[in-house]
């Protein structure tokens, strides 16, 4: 089979000749920078380390690579993946570590008297990495709001240089590689998050307080996202085999919200927009979602979603044997590889492998199964764990 062969049975349920994996194929499977580098040297492929996401400091996962981890999936990203600066005219810059790598050349942050990186806008920090940090931070001044007045308000249409990228890069990886593609395109923003401000608890307020309200912005980004989506597959065509939305409706240890509030305030507008993917295309529709979410699967099924992803098995009441048990017949999986928290950056290669083994072992008889990282590998995982994490997926 090939890559994209093996990604397809696989969301069809079937069984591959050998387990489907992923690394970078969203950025939410992927790598930082700092472990990509260090686990590239232990591989002896010596190439310059490119930083694609600066918001997590996620490299961008190059072919060499891919085929030495058995990765079978490329991601499709707007060009401006963070903060609006755009992947391009790369230059060098030194990470807080010490790693070599290279930033688009709009990447311009200022160091502030504690040794903090800061990302301007207008004058005013939007985001901020403390010194000998790994990622940056929203902070409230980030752009959006809690509560907008929808008489004025417009929600973001992809514009056509997005387009254009979208069709370049989705031709170039569905003609000139084998791999599955994944494209993530969920509505202008995240619906339990509002807009996307740093004020989280001025939103939690009004999301519990103003029903009529929250279904009138819901109703104003789903729109606006039937309309970026029939852009997307007028650019796409029939390219892209995954769809990927996020929301993340879970803690470690339980839901953020009830089910109730989700199916009346969030589920009628989710639905919308996933009918239409499966009324008009052939994609499938990943949901990623962290945490504690056993009590939400069987809404998230109904509502239409195909393939769950990361698949947080250290969450609470989230056990292997019971969701394969209970949902494989639904849902993909696409993630549960081991405990990415403890296991991945604490043990030993032994440990990772014998971690790996149990998951594999759960969730890949009868397919609807893709090995991805549990989130983005972090920093500061040592390479020979990375290894064996891939090596015992492969075997």
């Amino acid at each position: 089979m090939t890559s994209r062969e093996r990604i397809l049975c696989a969301l069809r349920h079937g069984q591959p000749d050998r387990l489907p994996i992923d690394l970078g194929g969203t950025r939410q499977s992927g790598i930082a920078a700092s472990a990509y580098h260090a686990l590239k040297e232990r591989l002896g492929i010596d190439t310059r380390t490119r930083v694609f996401d600066l918001f997590q400091m996620l490299a961008e996962v190059e072919q060499s690579v891919q085929a030495r981890v058995g990765a079978d999936v490329a991601g499709l990203y707007r060009p401006d993946v963070a903060f609006g600066i755009r992947n391009e005219r790369w230059k060098a810059w030194r990470m807080f570590d010490g790693t070599d790598v290279d930033v688009p050349g709009d990447f311009e942050p200022v160091v502030e008297a504690d040794g903090s990186l800061a990302i301007l806008r207008g004058g005013e920090p939007i985001a901020r990495m403390p010194r000998d940090g790994f990622y940056f931070d929203r902070l409230d001044t980030y752009p959006g709001a809690a509560h907008v007045d929808l008489a004025s308000y417009e929600a973001p249409l992809l514009a056509s240089d997005h387009l254009a990228s979208y069709e370049a890069q989705s031709r170039a990886l569905f003609e000139n590689t084998d791999l599955a593609i994944v494209a993530p395109l969920g509505p202008p923003y995240e619906l339990f998050y509002g807009l996307g401000t740093g004020d989280f608890e001025a939103w939690m307020i009004t999301l519990a307080t103003e029903p009529d309200y929250v279904h009138a912005l819901y109703e104003t980004l789903t729109d606006a996202w039937l309309i970026n989506l029939q852009r997307f597959v007028d650019a796409t065509g029939d390219r892209v085999q995954v769809l990927q939305i996020c929301d993340d409706l879970g803690t470690q240890e339980s839901l953020f919200l009830s089910v109730r509030m989700f199916r009346e305030l969030m589920m009628p507008h989710y639905q919308r927009g996933i009918e239409w993917i499966h009324r008009n295309t052939a994609m499938k529709v990943m949901l990623h979602t962290d945490g504690a979410i056993l009590p939400m699967i069987p809404t998230l099924i109904e509502m239409g979603v195909d393939i769950l992803n990361p698949v947080q098995t250290s969450a609470a009441d989230m056990d292997p044997v019971v969701l394969k048990a209970q949902f494989g017949h639904q849902l993909v999986f696409w993630g549960g590889s081991l405990d990415c928290q403890k296991t991945l950056p604490y043990g030993t290669p032994e440990d990772v492998a014998a971690d790996v083994r149990r998951h594999v072992e759960v969730f890949a008889p009868g397919g609807g199964y893709v090995f991805a990282p549990v989130h983005n590998i972090q920093a500061g995982v040592p390479p020979e764990n990375i290894e064996a994490m891939f090596a015992a997926a492969r075997d």
